[in-house]
């Protein structure tokens, strides 16, 4: 849930890639962190495990400063993907303020997918999150890949939930900022309900999005 603190004026959003190992969280990030200015952005920081890797960033080290002058700042976390290190996806994704679910498009991934989205489902439950209501996207990268699940057959799947879905290569940028943004979106109406932040701090959707996604692309 969003940390927010109204006397200190600061809101901090935490939003986290979640999916399994290999899918692409980490691409995302690394391409996400290089659109974005090089004045809006903070350090790329990497936390290593053995065989795997969580990673994160400070989106806007320096704060977005709203009319009222509250401070906005964004913090995208990834988390590993293999399920012998759940602890600690567990722990990245605890207050998490929306989720952007990366899965491999590859056909012999469907399983793997499968099973990384049901951990989702099970941790956000442990951890007092509700599906249904946390903001989700969900992108499935690796389209320039052989032998991958048809986009057909992705929304004959997915359009059902309503669930934003997304279709990318990270490792060439496609599709990277289109889900972050629309993750962006998601949050902002998730807590102007709960924060006003249109009325109370003067900030429109328009002006939620533009200043966190101020960059070269």
């Amino acid at each position: 849930m969003i940390e927010y603190d109204e006397a200190e004026q600061k809101m901090v959003l935490k939003l986290v890639y979640y999916g399994p190992a290999l899918s692409g969280k980490t691409t995302n990030l690394l391409n996400l962190h290089e659109m974005i200015d090089v004045k809006g952005r903070g350090d790329l920081m990497m936390l290593d495990t053995k065989d795997d890797r969580t990673i994160f960033f400070d989106l806007l080290p320096f704060y977005f400063v709203t009319p009222t002058g509250t401070k906005i700042k964004v913090k995208v976390y990834t988390v590993p993907g293999h399920v012998k290190h759940d602890a600690t996806r567990k722990a990245v994704l605890t207050r998490a303020d929306g989720i952007a679910f990366i899965a491999d498009s590859q056909i012999k991934e469907a399983h793997n997918n499968a099973v990384s989205f049901e951990n989702l489902e099970k941790n956000l439950s442990v951890l007092g999150i509700d599906i249904e209501k946390v903001p989700l996207v969900i992108q499935f990268n690796k389209r320039d890949l052989k032998d991958i699940v048809s986009e057909a057959e992705i929304h004959s799947m997915w359009d059902k939930t309503n669930i934003p879905t997304f279709m990318a290569c990270a490792l060439h940028g496609k599709g990277v900022i289109e889900t972050y943004k629309s993750l962006l979106e998601m949050t902002y109406d998730s807590i102007n309900s709960r924060y006003q932040l249109q009325t109370k701090h003067k900030v429109t959707k328009e002006m939620f999005i533009s200043k966190l996604t101020v960059g070269k692309f």
